[in-house]
């Protein structure tokens, strides 16, 4: 409409090449009061048509065409152009979801390009914790939301099952097997205390089998057989966290193992191609890469001088991976704690010059969640062993709960989980609010059927018409921004 407007002014009002450019620009309003959809583009012209922006909105107005689905149009503020909608406008769009069923709002902006998200992506090391949980409740939903808009999305968890956590892992496992508590002599100073521990030491000694990655690990029952405890114990909460996944609704396409880019030596194929490239050099016995060069604010070590990597280099060896997967798009979702590796990996990847474009991969960072529950936070900490996990929540208040008051923030901020109200059965818990709202909607068509009346949706959009109220309407313009998700 506005285009057709905005092509019927008059010259000398504004020149054909100073419209020409023009970018015109539609949003919602925030308050019903001013209209459904608002234009700022009286502004926008006001300057190159040399008049006040009222005036021009007034020229625009003047020119709409005329349209069923908009019933009236009113200039406010300094030259704010506002749509009021129709009840034709209302009633199509509610027609829109009604036909359209569980493919409203879907589109191929996407156009099935490949798009990967790596999200959670926790140590193999103890459940998942409601940081973890968090960036599953973020990650899935980017991931829902992509694929409804045409992307061609894998979902992909990274284990970190190759540092040296995963050795603590081991010799706290061990010292289980062995008898040996954690406040006892003889505890490995760096180990997990945590009560999940003696479960798996039992599970070990017991000779129990796990499965992960339709991999079976039977435990030997020998606590002096580190690497066999070690394999065992990764398996075991590797297998713990999938159950903590399902739980919680979240499925991955892809489990990738960070030992992997050892045994397949690409992150010495990765160093062979740094020296290549000529973007290190060696300082102390340690073999440093200049990622100065590319944007970092110092260099950095890649290699130890006891031949040992730094933790960013299998992380640039992994990218690298991803790219010659053939992903043009790669969103990772990580905990606020790895902001410090961003610049670094992607300058090793602008580093190995492959034709990796120097903005990828993207990143989505959550901050920290503090869970409250009698007023007081419960710590997260799982060496402590005082941590709240996942499925604790999942048990407690259920999983659209927990996966709601997850997401119910930007990424970016600091979240509060408390217990107690997501617990609340009143209005103080918005999804107590919306689940009461799904009950009282389902009782009246359970009603309907009791007293024998069919319901039929021809019928109702022939009575759209009644649906005149402003809470009605609101909820009818609420919908019809589902697509713009």
């Amino acid at each position: 409409m506005l285009r057709i407007a905005l092509d019927r002014l008059p010259a000398e009002l504004l020149p054909a090449e100073a419209r020409r450019d023009i970018d015109i620009q539609v949003d919602r309003t925030r308050d019903r009061a001013h209209g459904d959809f608002a234009s700022n583009i009286a502004l926008a012209l006001a300057k190159p048509a040399r008049r006040k922006p009222r005036e021009v909105a007034q020229a625009l107005v003047d020119e709409l065409p005329v349209s069923d689905l908009v019933i009236k149009t009113e200039i406010a503020g300094p030259g704010f152009i506002n749509f009021f909608l129709s009840q034709d406008a209302y009633a199509a769009e509610i027609r829109n979801v009604l036909g359209r069923g569980a493919d409203y709002g879907r589109n191929d902006n996407g156009a099935n390009r490949k798009v990967q998200i790596e999200f959670v992506s926790a140590n193999p090391t103890g459940p998942l914790h409601v940081g973890h949980g968090r960036g599953a409740a973020v990650g899935d939903s980017l991931a829902r939301v992509l694929t409804a808009n045409g992307w061609d999305v894998t979902r992909e968890f990274y284990y970190n099952d190759a540092g040296v956590q995963i050795g603590n892992l081991a010799v706290s496992v061990q010292a289980r097997c062995k008898g040996i508590n954690p406040d006892d002599a003889g505890w490995p100073e760096n180990g997990y205390r945590g009560e999940y521990i003696k479960d798996v030491a039992d599970a070990y000694m017991q000779k129990q089998t796990v499965v992960a990655d339709d991999i079976s690990y039977t435990g030997t029952g020998d606590a002096d057989d580190l690497d066999a405890i070690q394999h065992f114990a990764v398996a075991y909460l590797r297998r713990e966290q999938d159950l903590d996944l399902k739980a919680f609704g979240v499925e991955f396409d892809v489990f990738f193992l960070e030992s992997s880019l050892y045994t397949d030596r690409k992150v010495e194929e990765t160093v062979r191609q740094l020296i290549a490239k000529g973007h290190t050099y060696e300082n102390e016995g340690a073999l440093w890469l200049k990622t100065t060069d590319f944007g970092d604010d110092k260099d950095r070590v890649m290699r130890k001088s006891d031949g040992s990597y730094t933790y960013f280099l299998p992380d640039v060896a992994y990218h690298v991976d991803k790219w010659q997967r053939g992903f043009e798009r790669v969103i990772n979702e990580h905990g606020a704690d790895h902001h410090s590796t961003l610049s670094r990996v992607k300058a090793g990847l602008q580093a190995l010059e492959i034709g990796i474009p120097k903005g990828w991969p993207d990143y989505v960072l959550h901050q920290m969640v503090t869970v409250m529950r009698g007023g007081e936070e419960v710590k997260i900490s799982k060496r402590a062993g005082e941590y709240v996990t996942l499925r604790d929540l999942i048990d407690q208040v259920g999983r659209d709960a927990t996966r709601y008051f997850l997401i119910a923030r930007k990424p970016d901020s600091q979240l509060v989980f408390d217990i107690d109200l997501a617990l609340k059965k009143s209005n103080e818990n918005p999804v107590f609010y919306v689940q009461y709202a799904h009950a009282r909607v389902a009782s009246v068509l359970r009603e309907m059927h009791e007293r024998g009346i069919d319901y039929s949706r021809d019928a109702g959009l022939r009575a759209m018409a009644a649906l005149g109220t402003e809470h009605e309407q609101a909820v009818m313009a609420s919908v019809s921004r589902f697509p713009e998700v």
